[in-house]
């Protein structure tokens, strides 16, 4: 149990890794050789990452638990952020129209 919610939370960081990634691009422009650069750098230390854990928690063999745990934590992870965008895009609506209706 114990080695699957490993692999959950290394699906998770996996994922909010990426998500930083994407958001510094949002905020520096970047050429595609840039971007190339970048992605080559997330998936070489996620590789890593991702391998140190697997050698860690079942001594190198790959588990089914720990390809569903990760894929199971990447796609949590991505539908708890699409949940908060759109609370939040409600919240920022709401806002706009008090302000709005005050004018």
């Amino acid at each position: 149990m114990i080695a699957f919610l490993t692999a959950f939370l290394t699906g998770m960081i996996a994922a909010c890794a990426y998500l930083c990634v994407r958001k510094l691009r949002r905020v520096i422009r970047h050429s595609l050789t840039a971007v190339a650069v970048e992605d080559g750098l997330y998936w070489t230390g996620t590789s890593v990452y991702i391998f140190v854990q697997i050698y860690s928690t079942s001594s190198g063999s790959i588990r089914w638990y720990f390809v569903i745990g990760a894929g199971l934590g990447l796609i949590v992870f991505l539908l708890f952020v699409r949940f908060f965008r759109k609370i939040g895009a409600g919240l920022y609506k709401k806002r706009n129209e008090k302000s709005a209706k005050k004018c």
